[in-house]
């Protein structure tokens, strides 16, 4: 009797509905999910046995897979919905800040020019579905990334990072905003403690 009852029971995150507001379309076909909004249009496919249905204003997540498997994938698919929901109708967005002595960036049409000390500048091709811009005021250190797909724009994000991550020594390189960079003490400050 337990063993029944434990199969059937949901996940805490995957149980609660997912709100849709006004002015966001949603399509659902077998395991396909599409979502259209102000924002863009996005689609994923649910994992395997898990299915999302309309309960009027709103989608409920189900899983048709047994014990601790089935409450994942339901709250997985659930969070996954959520993320495109919110995207599609308010949108997501990435602050990267370039620090260091001539660090700057441009964006000319869909690339993105990095120069962070390197022998060359770093081009960036960014997809249709990234816009990115760089504040007037900011003078180039600022770049500032939105898109509707919280996951490609997170992706983006850290490629653009990985070119020059923040060193420890002097805090130099480029880092998401409100990124807490971990500092070491130098040669110098070592020697002058002695």
């Amino acid at each position: 009797m337990e063993a029944a009852a434990q199969g059937e029971r949901e996940s805490r995150v995957g149980k609660r509905l997912v709100p849709v507001p006004k002015g966001v379309n949603v399509a659902i076909s077998g395991q396909n999910v599409k979502i259209e909004g102000p924002k863009g249009k996005l689609a994923l496919d649910l994992p395997p046995q898990v299915s999302a249905k309309k309960d009027g204003e709103s989608l409920k997540v189900e899983s048709s897979a047994g014990g601790r498997n089935g409450r994942r994938l339901q709250g997985l698919g659930r969070a996954l919905i959520v993320s495109m929901v919110r995207g599609a109708s308010v949108g997501y967005e990435r602050i990267l800040e370039l620090v260091g002595t001539g660090y700057r960036c441009e964006v000319k049409g869909k690339t993105l020019t990095l120069q962070v000390g390197l022998s060359h500048p770093a081009n960036i091709e960014l997809p249709a579905t990234i816009s990115a811009v760089v504040p007037p005021d900011s003078k180039g250190t600022q770049l500032v990334l939105t898109s509707a797909d919280k996951a490609l724009l997170g992706q983006i994000a850290a490629t653009i990072r990985a070119i020059r991550p923040p060193e420890p020594y002097g805090g130099k390189g480029i880092r998401y905003r409100g990124e807490n960079i971990r500092r070491k003490a130098g040669k110098a400050a070592k020697a002058k403690a002695k």
